[in-house]
């Protein structure tokens, strides 16, 4: 089934991991593109900055700090998107944290912090995605980032080796799903 999008000039775009790496990079070409940006990370002050550099520049920038591993956070992301641009077109699920170490030696929080970020992120972000889509009755994209550990595991990396595989796992079964 294809979907036909708005062109990226004309869309809003949810970025969360935005205040560095590939959500920084993501933002700041999607407004150079013209596409009006919410960016959402735990990093408030690096937030504003990146938004005052893509206002400044002609840009649309709003910022959001949440902790995407939170379902109402999640969902006050979507509402400020909302009462900002009054939409979201798309939404890119990026935030993520790394863990280096071996399995054995990985205390379980830490386990559950990187899957809360990592997995759960994910999870709250495309389903409140999903919601929105479906209750303006327009089509839109969510994008999860995955890794090449989404596919092969390595030593010191299992427990990121494996909240990737989670993601890719989700994504396919979201999109089979929402494919119905």
């Amino acid at each position: 089934m294809a979907v036909k999008l708005k062109p990226l000039a004309e869309q809003v775009i949810v970025i969360t991991g935005a205040s560095s790496g590939i959500g920084l990079a993501t933002a700041r070409k999607a407004a150079q593109a013209g596409a009006a940006v919410v960016l959402a990370s735990r990093n408030d002050e690096v937030l504003r900055a990146v938004c005052k550099e893509i206002n400044d520049a002609g840009g649309r920038a709003h910022p959001v700090s949440g902790d995407v591993g939170s379902p109402e956070d999640v969902e006050k992301i979507a509402r400020a998107a909302i009462a900002r641009f009054e939409r979201f077109d798309t939404w890119i699920n990026d935030a993520g944290v790394g863990l280096y170490g071996e399995l054995m030696q990985t205390p379980a929080a830490d386990h559950e912090r990187l899957f809360r970020t990592n997995y759960f992120g994910v999870v709250n972000g495309s389903l409140e995605a999903v919601k929105h889509f479906r209750k303006r009755g327009g089509p839109g994209a969510i994008i999860n980032l995955g890794s090449v550990l989404s596919d092969v595991a390595t030593p010191m990396m299992g427990a990121y080796s494996a909240s990737k595989h989670a993601v890719k796992g989700f994504t396919d079964a979201l999109r089979i799903e929402l494919a119905r």
